[in-house]
């Protein structure tokens, strides 16, 4: 029977060919998406363990690890253009010093390892923006086996000991590997796997939704002929275990051969998906690898769930040898499929004001909450079809609004079908461009024309050891061609704040109003600035954060901005420590400069850098993001028109005898498209509907829940790309009308 089988796979015509190409080529497409997800996720972890070395001095103090060494280590992050840099300075005073990965060995006191693309940066930048930060020359590359992408910016510059112990440096007895992701208080380089493998299982899921329907849709192509050619059989002798394998083998062959050529497409595509800065810096593409485990999991898994899904397409012939001709309308679905979608949404709602505690609470609880919403909808559908489709047949006064609604209304499983593969795409897209939409307007990175990006701050932390005073400051800051101004912020003598502290006083609250930063400034040098806020009335010092921007850099937009009073004369401000030096610039060159200068003059504590660049990193995680969930709706969109294309047409082709024969009766051809037509569209702009408004319920809910904020209406963009996709969907729609008049001639109404 398996020979049986593969001949008609085959050798069974144009139509099976057909069937063939079109499923192997809907398994390729889910198959080349599903391994570039898992690649994905193994690169993020590939990429974060690179990192891992250089979290070597954030092994706890009390561990046996951290008792004294013969290797000073200190690691900093500095800035260029808004590009983080990896600065790490070392320092040999044993014998056996470990020797970092990527470089043959420790580089003296005057020499440094640069990165590629630090090395090809440094000869392309004036000195005075980039190196002269860098004490001594170059001496080689840092290897790849030390850099989690291509583009890392990272120096390895040798010191004396001397140079490094006043700096904080720590020494180390070896190089230990520690990856972001497991650093208890943060590591000052590289991100957080947990939340990457998260937002890209999610991506996977949102992909494979529309894949898997596609396939199941692919499988049921022609389906009444196959039901009848089997039917057949059984009335010749076949049985039901016999019609199976044949059923089995048809749909293993053209898993198969899409299992081949999605292997293919990935493999032939790794090189350009590694340059697709997923965690903000591109791959290796030797990263974007698969495990045994990944590949036995598709190879094996794929082909299994499509023959699942061929069987499921065919049970009704497993019946009876005349279980084809006794067809009657399907049970109608009932409003227990509700039940997941509803779950979902109020396991969302239980935990507004009950945010769980830990991260892996929260991923649980949210991502259940997706899942749950998204199975919903699923579930939903056909339930949500049927009621529309009575609410168009009770009020249609059209023969082909009657005709369809009825038709929808008597099986809405098969007209939900045709649209259920945009359902799970417009939800995710919805979900992702709501949640980033409202983020990004209540915590968005302040504008680049704004002074909290034109400007930068050198703070001075208790910590690092009693303030400098006022003529360490070099002079040369002002001389710098592009700067401003040079602004010195105190430290404000109230070193706690009140029990109540607001950013800025309401209309309801006293002249008595008091904010507190941990900076003052006079009124008078704050007017002479002008672009930092101004002072209330009646004020001669005013509290001020450190970098003069503070929280409001998240909705500045003018520079009108009231700071609250303190309490201290401007006679004694001057005699506070230096609390921080703000300078603000009009070019990026200048502003290089500066940070440059600063590096040089106070190369204790952290670098100097604008509020801009603090927030660069989470903006641009925020544009993956929202990238990721534009892939998915660009990628799930041809999926679920192809899908549609395909159910159409093998719905016209099911229903040629029946459509003949109404154009016999005198029914005119355009009464029949709009038939097909209305079948088609109102499940489709159902399902739109349904699946955006569930979208932006489940991101509000869980901006509620996670961070107090109020969903925002997305920008327009949204509704375009959305307006377009439909666009799309209904013009492949209006393709495939034409074939009416070609299957529905007199000759096909003849008894066969």
């Amino acid at each position: 029977m398996i020979r049986f089988g593969l001949r008609l796979s085959l050798a069974g015509g144009r139509e099976a060919a057909a069937r063939l190409v079109i499923i192997a080529a809907a398994v390729a497409l889910g198959v080349g998406m599903l391994l570039t997800t898992l690649a994905g996720m193994n690169a993020v972890g590939a990429q974060n363990e690179r990192y891992g070395w250089l979290n070597t001095s954030t092994v706890p103090a009390d561990s046996p690890e951290a008792s004294a060494g013969p290797l000073w280590w200190l690691l900093q992050e500095d800035y260029y253009h808004g590009r983080s840099i990896g600065r790490l300075d070392v320092a040999v005073e044993g014998p056996d010093a470990p020797v970092p990965p990527g470089i043959a060995h420790l580089p003296g006191p005057g020499e440094y390892f640069v990165s590629p693309a630090l090395g090809e940066l440094l000869r392309a930048t004036p000195a005075a923006e980039l190196g002269d930060r860098f004490p001594g020359h170059e001496i080689g590359t840092i290897g790849a086996a030390a850099l989690p992408s291509p583009d890392s910016l990272l120096i390895v510059i040798g010191r004396t000991p001397a140079e490094l112990e006043p700096l904080g440096a720590r020494k180390v007895p070896q190089i230990n590997t520690l990856s972001p992701s497991h650093c208890s208080n943060g590591c000052p380089i590289g991100i957080n796997q947990a939340g990457m493998t998260l937002v890209l299982s999610v991506v996977a899921a949102a992909l494979l939704f529309p894949v898997l329907i596609f396939i199941g849709t692919a499988t049921r192509l022609a389906a009444t002929r196959r039901e009848q050619r089997f039917a057949a059989m059984r009335l010749v002798g076949a049985t039901p275990r016999q019609i199976s394998l044949i059923s089995a083998v048809e749909s293993t062959l053209a898993a198969s051969v899409g299992v081949a050529v999605g292997f293919g497409v990935f493999f032939a595509a790794r090189p350009g998906l590694a340059i697709i800065p997923f965690t903000g810096e591109p791959f290796f593409p030797g990263d974007l690898s698969l495990t045994i485990v990944d590949i036995l999991a598709i190879a094996l898994g794929v082909p299994l769930g499509a023959v699942v899904a061929s069987w499921r397409a065919l049970r009704r012939v497993q019946i009876s040898p005349l279980g084809v001709s006794r067809r009657v309308t399907p049970k109608p679905p009932h409003a227990w499929r509700l039940v997941p979608l509803v779950a979902g949404l109020a396991e969302m709602a239980y935990f507004i004001g009950r945010r769980p505690p830990t991260v892996n609470g929260q991923i649980t609880a949210y991502l259940s909450g997706f899942v749950l919403i998204m199975i919903g909808l699923v579930l939903a559908g056909p339930w949500l079809t049927m009621i529309g489709a009575r609410v168009l047949a009770g009020r249609a006064s059209r023969a082909a609004t009657l005709i369809a609604g009825r038709r929808l209304a008597d099986n809405p499983q098969a007209g939900f079908r045709s649209v259920s593969g945009l359902i799970v795409a417009l939800f995710v897209t919805s979900v992702a461009t709501g949640t980033i939409t409202t983020y990004v307007a209540n915590r968005g990175a302040p504008r680049t024309d704004s002074v909290a990006a034109t400007s930068l701050a050198k703070v001075f932390w208790r910590e690092d050891g009693p303030a400098p005073t006022a003529d360490q400051i070099p002079a040369g800051l002002s001389t710098i061609p592009g700067v401003r101004s040079v602004t010195v912020v105190h430290a404000n003598p109230v070193d706690r704040p009140p029990v109540e502290v607001r950013s800025k006083p309401t209309d309801s609250e006293s002249a008595s109003y008091r904010a507190w930063w941990p900076g003052v400034i006079t009124c008078a040098e704050l007017d002479r600035l002008a672009v930092f806020g101004s002072c209330p009335a009646g004020a001669q010092v005013v509290a001020v954060p450190d970098d003069l921007i503070g929280m409001r850099a998240w909705d500045l937009t003018s520079d009108s901005y009231v700071w609250g009073a303190a309490d201290i004369s401007p006679v004694e401000v001057d005699r506070q420590p230096i609390r921080s030096v703000v300078v603000n610039t009009t070019s990026r060159s200048a502003f290089e400069q500066a940070r440059t200068m600063l590096i040089n003059t106070f190369p204790l504590g952290r670098f100097p850098a604008s509020v801009g660049e603090w927030e660069s990193n989470s903006r641009r995680q925020m544009n993956q993001y929202q990238q990721l969930a534009n892939v998915i709706m660009l990628a799930s969109l041809p999926i679920a028109g192809c899908s549609l294309a395909v159910s159409v047409a093998g719905g016209l082709s099911d229903r040629k005898r029946p459509f003949s024969m109404l154009r016999l009766t005198g029914m005119q051809l355009r009464t029949l498209r709009g038939v097909v037509a209305l079948e088609t569209v109102v499940p489709l702009l159902l399902v739109a509907a349904v699946a955006i408004g569930m979208g932006f319920l489940a991101a509000h809910l869980f901006l509620r829940a996670q961070l107090g904020y109020t969903l925002l209406a997305p920008g327009r963009s949204f509704y375009l790309m959305v307006a377009g996709g439909l666009a799309v969907s209904l013009g492949i729609v209006a393709l495939t009308l034409p074939l009416l008049r070609r299957i529905t001639g007199p000759e096909t109404a003849r008894n066969e």
